[in-house]
């Protein structure tokens, strides 16, 4: 332990307040990480687990399947005060198909038959429809008299466009899948609330999957529905993961990335005059936003981990942004730096849980931002900085809306 972690007091629930700016963690994450980067933290409803926030930790856990990520083996606590939600005393049940939730073997089996579809060579070939994509959206977006919110009319369709065209899922049902997904990934909503957002969103997915496996089509979900030791329970759980991470993530990355470029003016005059460094420029920024933030382990053993012992059955979470901004790691880590060379940032995960749809994130940031930058060269915001609206309440983090304004554009 770090001689000035008992100057740190040990926090009690997890710090979510955005009290250093919108894109830095909150300062009682940063200072933990620094004294002791394995903390003790007191859940809400007394539960003594852990908050890990140091780089070489988190990704040490991550490595490790004695960290288990399943929810039906033991409580996993909840950090925050949910209001009207009872103390969890019971294991979640294990949702079929939800293979973030699994271990190995379980969660190789059902990722394995994914690997095939998310390979380099088939996210290349997408490429071009990515950037058709992003152009026609951009085409609409020009049409319109500003201000606009970013987020409603380029940062959401874009990704939900593509994931759509993807997974073979209808872009006319988005509707339903756009609210509910986000309904479902509010923190502060009532348990009942949340459950009726993804059962709505399930039950349209079984309809889904369940007609692919009749009639196959040439996507994602056809090629998984071929798959004939797959239940429906299975596709539709499945379904619902790739449909939920395949758009939320990007689309936040979106909206936050083009927000921090637009605060940070010289990074992006330059990101503009030299188009050859969006490539290092979508890592870096990837690393200074991470919006997948918090993720949860379940401690299945005693496990020693960087110099505390933590116990069976302790809740332990993960803090990737703090992690992604260790100066043990990475140099002057709270500056946007689009030279940087950010290889191994931990924004995608580490270890057998690494995001299976990195290649297309990637592709997708790369040719939303390029095409953003190049045909809105006056891009601003249209409020001051302190109105936008961050996703503090949501797991994951950006804006609810990004207001912007132009006074040129170019085909």
């Amino acid at each position: 332990m770090n001689d000035t972690a008992s100057t740190v007091p040990i926090p009690h629930g997890l710090p979510m307040e955005r009290d250093a700016g919108p894109f830095d963690p909150p300062r009682q994450i940063s200072r933990l990480r620094e004294a002791r980067p394995v903390s003790p933290m007191v859940f809400p409803d007394g539960h003594e687990g852990w908050l890990v926030t140091g780089y070489d930790a988190v990704r040490q856990l991550m490595a490790d399947t004695r960290f288990s990520s399943r929810q039906d083996i033991g409580v996993l606590h909840v950090p925050y005060a949910v209001p009207g939600m009872p103390a969890m005393t019971e294991p979640s049940p294990q949702v079929p198909g939800v293979f973030i939730a699994m271990d190995p073997p379980e969660h190789t089996r059902l990722r394995s038959r994914l690997t095939g579809a998310f390979t380099v060579k088939r996210m290349k070939r997408l490429e071009e429809q990515i950037v058709d994509i992003a152009e026609r959206q951009l085409d609409g977006l020009a049409r319109l008299t500003p201000p606009v919110d970013l987020v409603q009319e380029f940062a959401l369709p874009v990704p939900s466009l593509v994931i759509c065209e993807l997974l073979g899922v209808p872009y006319a049902d988005r509707g339903n899948f756009q609210v509910n997904s986000a309904r479902f990934l509010e923190k502060d909503i009532p348990l009942d609330e949340k459950m009726a957002a993804y059962g709505a969103l399930t039950t349209y997915l079984s309809e889904l999957v369940t007609r692919k496996r009749t009639a196959p089509g040439e996507d994602i979900l056809s090629d998984l529905a071929r798959h004939d030791d797959l239940t429906v329970e299975e596709l539709t759980g499945s379904a619902f993961l790739l449909l939920l991470a395949g758009h939320e993530t990007t689309a936040n990355m979106l909206a936050l990335g083009t927000f921090a470029l637009l605060e940070h003016p010289e990074q992006l005059a330059e990101l503009r005059a030299n188009p050859d460094l969006l490539p290092d420029a979508v890592e870096e920024l990837l690393r200074y936003l991470s919006v997948v933030d918090i993720l949860y382990r379940y401690a299945t053993e005693d496990i020693e981990l960087g110099g505390e012992t933590i116990r069976r059955g302790s809740t332990v979470v993960v803090s990737m942004l703090a992690a992604n901004r260790d100066p043990r790691r990475f140099d002057d880590p709270d500056t946007l730096n689009i030279h940087r060379k950010t290889r191994g940032h931990l924004a995608f995960g580490h270890g057998f849980h690494h995001c299976l749809g990195n290649q297309l994130a990637r592709i997708e940031m790369r040719a939303g931002f390029a095409a953003l930058l190049r045909r809105f060269p006056t891009l601003e915001l249209a409020v001051p900085a302190g109105e936008v609206k961050l996703k503090t309440d949501m797991q994951i983090y950006g804006v609810h809306e990004l207001p912007v304004t132009w006074t040129e554009t170019v085909r």
